[in-house]
């Protein structure tokens, strides 16, 4: 299944994509007519979070059919071009970040390839599929994109031993780390460079890992005005996924609905000579296989 969270007609809400149709089913709507019992989630956040002790897939599963064989099946579909994407899960956690997991982004910016580097990108930072990003012209001319796949947390736990990891794991996303390289560089830490406004664009879904069943070779591809600039493989990540989740949940305690960006590939402006910045009126796509494109633009 592939998740989403939207606005529609000035309410928001979430839902899942529509199987060979550019239609989302409004989950919010199936769930108020079509719900087993009292499940009933106003979010995917929510949904996720009683994932805990229901089978909210199974549930989602078992109400799309009866809306199906209702007789007014349109009533419960949201075209895309009705709707604004929202990143599909807001975390309560800040996103959580891996720096220099791919040797040959590390090498390309002259840093050196280290056990453990992660960082946290704000809430506030998030953003959603076709969302414009403010240019921060007022404090930087040094932006820069980093297309990566992120993982969505599907249940509580820490100090998750590596061969469990993946029993944790709900599903994926794209997601796009903007940075600002003048503060990047200029501070010790990378909270500050990685949390601009519109600086977490994810999405546009999150798919059930069962529709991604190879998320460590995948291939991750991210072009500025249709430029190839990122052309990587999720096998180049030198720490994996349950690896990722081992060593962060010694420390943080995770939860349903958080996530992990897991690291970029090589080719990011910064790497390039000369180096080439986002620039006002930029369109940036990150694609990775079987999740989507995630579509950006910076602001004019």
């Amino acid at each position: 299944m592939k998740f989403l969270s939207f606005r529609h007609e000035g309410h928001t809400s979430f839902g899942v994509k529509v199987k060979r149709e550019e239609a989302a089913w409004n989950l919010k709507h199936v769930f108020a007519d079509f719900a087993e019992g009292e499940f009933n989630p106003k979010t995917l956040l929510q949904g996720l979070q009683q994932n805990q002790t229901v089978d909210f897939q199974e549930q989602v599963r078992k109400a799309v059919v009866a809306a199906e064989d209702s007789g007014q099946a349109e009533q419960y579909k949201v075209p895309f071009s009705e709707l604004e994407f929202l990143p599909p899960v807001t975390p309560t956690n800040n996103v959580i970040a891996f720096g220099r997991n791919y040797k040959k982004h590390a090498d390309e910016l002259n840093n050196e390839v280290q056990r453990l580097y992660v960082f946290t990108k704000a809430a506030s930072s998030l953003a959603g599929d076709n969302s414009t990003i403010p240019n921060h012209q007022d404090i930087t001319s040094e932006l820069d994109y980093e297309g990566e796949l992120g993982i969505v947390i599907g249940k509580a736990g820490e100090k998750i031993p590596k061969g469990l990891a993946l029993d944790y794991v709900y599903g994926y996303t794209i997601i796009n780390d903007i940075t600002d390289r003048t503060a990047q560089n200029k501070h010790a830490q990378a909270f500050l460079s990685k949390s601009l406004t519109g600086g977490c664009p994810i999405g546009p879904y999150i798919v059930t890992k069962d529709e991604l069943p190879t998320p460590e070779d995948v291939n991750i591809v991210t072009k500025v005005n249709n430029e190839i600039r990122q052309d990587g493989n999720t096998s180049e990540m030198i720490l994996k996924i349950d690896e990722l989740i081992e060593e962060i949940s010694k420390y943080v305690a995770l939860h349903p609905g958080d996530i992990i960006a897991t690291g970029t590939p090589a080719g990011v402006g910064a790497g390039m000579n000369p180096p080439q910045f986002l620039q006002p009126g930029d369109e940036v796509k990150v694609t990775i296989d079987n999740i989507g494109t995630l579509t950006n633009f910076i602001e004019k």
